[in-house]
């Protein structure tokens, strides 16, 4: 294997990915509401005092809250040219629902975007990332009300009066398509999901696609520099073989998450949506003011997650299920998957950016990719640090991947690996399913100190940075 000259265009944003609730723990610090997060994932406590369950790894995660600086400067360290956070929304409205911000959590944020910008690193901001605070679920039922269109908005003008001048890219929804697997975490839906009808589900799918498109026309007014894109799950899916049916079948699962990225960047309802709306008997209310608002306020970018392809088949006696992010798919019988089932398809990436381009025609944004695994600790020359030979493989490949994309003309803007540093996982509350390149010395039953070590990866990522992706192996 030998180093290339780099495909990747110069000013490609290396980074790498993290979400709040999953990271900063002091979530009763700082006059910080409870989110939805603080009661997973066990589900919906029926505690009066609101109490989070008291296994919740979340409750302290990785205490970035208190050592954001060192870990910045670790990013920075790496050659970080941009940084993916989110915002915890019941840090800036601890309900969600008042009609002034908290101060404190906005000069959290003040703090944190300083550190980004003494080391040079360009802040990738997601609004709302699996936090919707725990008032607005319990209260209104989450995005199934549409009084929360109006919250969210609110929520966001603050941070782009804030923050505006200092935030160049902003993400509206983490995987905004999730909501119909996950309609608690993602939508912050309180009604439990076996109860809850398909016309609440896409009317509550309906009003978080209005309000990022008015948190967009907000971005334009407060912040016209700055770039807005969506967030979506990307899986492409593969027909299990070459049969008519199992193609029809294949993309008619593939258009699930097709949807959300086509209303964000055409303005409207697709028609194969509305007659998959039709056939489950779901009548949405649409206004014409919100039919203007789709259509008037697109994206900028798209932006997505890829962790697994998968595969689908018309023949249900072949549909033999994996796991995969967020909801399973049917397992690929050409593909290795890793400790978490998850089927690993470096190609997907490929084949999921050239039809996201030649779909959309936007600059596409690859905000998450990586691999879960059980890291060992181990030292090394008196130094403690994990071999992670499989995700330096791992990684490589994929990045491969994106460049073999960005040669047949996909414009990408960069690349931010998910867990850049190990965090607790959103749906399980783990530490062990470790991503990052720096091992945070705490454990699924809480203990450890918090200690922060780089890894063989850290090194590798570096060097990836350094020389723009030339030193990548083919």
């Amino acid at each position: 294997m030998t180093a290339s000259p780099s495909p990747f265009p110069a000013d490609f944003l290396w980074g790498g990915a993290t979400a709040a609730n999953q990271i900063e723990g002091a979530y009763n610090e700082g006059g910080k509401g409870l989110s939805i997060q603080d009661v997973m994932p066990k589900g919906i406590t029926t505690d009066p005092t609101d109490a989070p369950t008291d296994d919740n790894l979340k409750q302290v995660a990785i205490d970035f809250y208190h050592r954001y600086a060192e870990d910045i400067a670790l990013f920075a360290e790496m050659g970080f040219k941009t940084f993916r956070f989110s915002i915890a929304w019941s840090r800036i409205f601890p309900l969600g629902d008042e009609t002034e911000p908290n101060e404190e959590g906005l000069v959290f944020y003040d703090r944190v975007l300083d550190e980004c910008a003494k080391h040079g690193i360009e802040p990738l901001v997601t609004l709302s990332h699996y936090e919707t605070p725990l008032h607005l679920a319990r209260t209104y039922d989450g995005w199934v009300n549409r009084d929360l269109i109006g919250f969210y908005e609110r929520y966001a003008r603050v941070l782009f009066a804030r923050y505006g001048s200092r935030v160049k890219y902003w993400l509206t929804f983490n995987e905004i398509n999730s909501v119909l697997h996950a309609p608690f975490m993602s939508g912050g839906i309180n009604t439990p999901k076996d109860q809850l009808s398909k016309t609440d589900l896409y009317q509550a799918v309906h009003n978080e696609l209005v309000a990022s498109a008015l948190v967009t026309k907000a971005a334009r007014e407060l912040a016209p520099s700055a770039q807005v894109g969506c967030m979506v799950l990307a899986m492409p899916t593969y027909p299990l073989s070459p049969d008519p049916d199992d193609v029809m079948a294949a993309l008619t699962t593939e258009r699930t998450n097709l949807a959300f990225g086509d209303i964000h960047v055409r303005g409207e309802y697709p028609g194969y949506y509305l007659r998959s709306l039709r056939e489950q008997g779901v009548d949405l209310v649409i206004s014409d003011e919100d039919r203007t608002i789709l259509a008037e306020n697109t994206v900028d970018f798209v932006s997505f997650s890829y962790y697994v392809s998968i595969a689908e088949t018309a023949d249900e006696s072949k549909r033999v299920m994996g796991e995969g992010n967020i909801f399973p798919g049917v397992r690929n019988p050409t593909l290795k998957a890793s400790e978490w089932g998850w089927q690993i398809d470096p190609v997907g990436l490929r084949v999921v950016l050239n039809q996201f381009w030649d779909r959309w025609q936007k600059p596409l944004f690859i905000v998450e990719n990586g691999l879960g695994a059980k890291d060992e600790l181990v030292e090394v020359d008196g130094r403690k640090t994990v071999i992670d030979d499989y995700r330096i493989a791992y990684l490589n490949d994929h990045l491969v991947q994106v460049g073999e994309a960005v040669t047949d003309g996909v414009e990408v803007m960069g690349y931010t690996p998910w867990g850049c540093i190990d965090l607790v996982s959103a749906s399980t509350a783990q530490l062990s399913k470790r991503y990052g390149f720096i091992y945070v010395d705490r454990n699924d039953d809480g203990s450890g100190t918090l200690e922060r070590y780089k890894k063989k990866s850290f090194d590798w990522y570096t060097e990836v940075i350094t020389s723009n992706g030339a030193s990548l192996t083919r």
